[in-house]
């Protein structure tokens, strides 16, 4: 098998990059945190000191980092030219639309193809290979990147045609829609218990019946167990983010998202209270406390 270069093993990234090397193959990987990635190399991963040199000529980078800003510190024209001609790299980063097209149109004035392939899953689900992807860039790079995606995370890839940005538009859709769902099962499960209705029964009945999907199941169990700090796998803070990405992508289409300006400012409230380790469900806490409830 090919060596692969991997960027950014964070909390998602990680058991990516596990499950890649798990099935084969030899990974060169960076991560800013030297740290965090030793474990790797027991499963025969090689760390190196910057993003350029997990690239091998006419290979395959993919890279999973924090946002916009992020993003653009690795996919230098450093990286690029050490990719080369017929080099690939795979973002795989929940970032703005408009980013992925700038870079894809830089790397390929270099030869390199650029590929938008965010991640739709929770580590537990990447780790489970039961995850998403959404991808969008050039066909020939698609197809050849699709084995790594399926021994990474993914359970289904969709594919979104040329344009690298739509991908990230989907992805951002996917995080607004489950933005939503948490808002509308903390308003739902408040007005349950602030009339004499047992939450959890009402969490069961509709969870198994109407709203059966993972997302009320997993994320309902979240919010009824009040489970909104302590080391969280997705943070408010990119939750934040992501509802500031749906804003602005919603702004230059005049998409107005009424809904996405209730949650962004659930999570701003969050950050405001300097709740450093709230994951993003912690959001469901406004519609609880605006109730009056104990969270």
């Amino acid at each position: 098998m090919e060596t692969i270069g991997f960027i950014g093993t964070g909390h998602l990234g990680y058991p990516i990059a596990e499950n890649l090397l798990k099935a084969g193959y030899t990974l060169r990987i960076y991560n800013r945190t030297r740290e965090k990635a030793l474990p790797l190399e027991q499963l025969g991963a090689i760390l190196v000191g910057s993003p350029e040199e997990t690239a091998v000529k006419g290979g395959i980078v993919l890279s999973l980092v924090a946002d916009d800003k992020a993003l653009e510190a690795i996919a230098t024209d450093t990286l690029v030219q050490a990719l080369g001609e017929g080099g690939i790299h795979v973002s795989m980063s929940t970032v703005s639309p408009d980013i992925s097209r700038e870079l894809s149109a830089g790397h390929a004035k270099h030869g390199v193809l650029f590929v938008g392939a965010p991640v739709f899953a929770r580590p537990e689900a990447a780790t489970a290979k039961a995850g998403n992807s959404v991808i969008s860039g050039p066909a020939k790079a698609k197809e050849r990147i699709r084995p790594l995606l399926e021994a990474g995370f993914a359970r289904n890839i969709f594919d979104l045609g040329e344009d690298a940005g739509s991908a990230n538009v989907l992805k951002l859709i996917g995080n607004f829609m489950i933005a939503g769902a948490l808002e509308l099962m903390a308003e739902a499960f408040a007005l349950a218990e602030k009339n004499g209705v047992d939450p959890r029964e009402a969490y069961e009945m509709l969870t198994t019946t109407l709203f059966s999907g993972p997302i009320f199941r997993n994320y309902g169990a979240m919010i009824l167990d009040r489970k909104f700090t302590g080391n969280p796998s997705f943070s408010a803070e990119l939750g934040l983010k992501d509802m500031d990405l749906v804003l602005q992508t919603a702004r230059k289409s005049h998409t107005p998202m009424p809904l996405a300006n209730l949650v962004q400012n659930r999570l701003t409230t969050i950050l405001a209270k300097d709740i450093h380790d709230a994951d993003w469900t912690a959001l469901a806490s406004g519609a609880l406390e605006d109730a009056g409830l104990t969270v």
